[in-house]
């Protein structure tokens, strides 16, 4: 039996912190992006719907595949079961976003 992958994303993105769960995460053939597929969310199987998941699967409703600039992911995670997707503020004391100049052009430094 074959084991079927799913991956918890967390990126950072317009100073909000994005958790995600996909099927598939590879290299992007643009350079500089993370390419994220199948995106997975939670069932509405009881009463009780929680605001934030709904938030974020409405933001990426019909989306097949999205692109993540690599400077933009925290972390990945391959795990055993679904957890939440959430948005949430990302505050200076718990997200530190890597500097945003990662290729410079040789000569161009500021030195």
């Amino acid at each position: 039996m074959a084991t079927k992958n799913l991956y918890k994303i967390t990126f950072r993105n317009q100073g909000k912190l994005y958790e995600i769960y996909a099927k598939s995460v590879s290299n992007s053939n643009l350079l500089g992006f993370i390419e994220i597929e199948s995106l997975v969310f939670g069932e509405k199987t009881s009463l009780v719907v929680d605001p934030s998941e709904e938030k974020i699967k409405t933001e990426f409703e019909g989306v097949k595949r999205t692109y993540i600039p690599m400077h933009s992911v925290l972390r990945i995670d391959e795990v055993d079961k679904e957890g939440v997707s959430k948005v949430s503020k990302a505050d200076g004391n718990n997200v530190t976003q890597l500097p945003s100049t990662v290729f410079v052009p040789d000569g161009k430094s500021k030195t």
